[in-house]
């Protein structure tokens, strides 16, 4: 009876059944964020530009406030955001010039 345990074990050890505890373990895979259009620092509205990560109420006032923009980064060099807020919402932003 013994043998006959050990033998199924190894047989299912073998097929791969019992060993296959790792993929029951994984974490789900987190969903892709959502895909959009950079959004133009000289014509979006402040609700639009809180959908930036990063972006609150403050810096999308400040944004506003400080138009026009020539390009994205004087951002930074108008002291309307941190260089580290600008590091993550920099490929979510363009600044079009008229």
């Amino acid at each position: 009876m013994t043998r006959l345990i050990a033998l199924l074990l190894i047989g299912l050890f073998s097929t791969g059944v019992l060993s296959a505890p790792t993929v029951w373990a994984q974490a789900p895979k987190a969903s892709a964020p959502m895909k959009h259009e950079p959004l133009d620092l000289n014509t979006a509205s402040e609700d639009a530009l809180k959908t930036i990560p990063g972006i609150g109420d403050a810096y999308a006032k400040k944004i506003v406030q400080n138009r026009p923009y020539k390009r994205k980064d004087e951002l930074v060099q108008k002291k309307v955001v941190p260089q580290a807020t600008y590091d993550k919402i920099k490929d979510h932003v363009i600044a079009k010039q008229k």
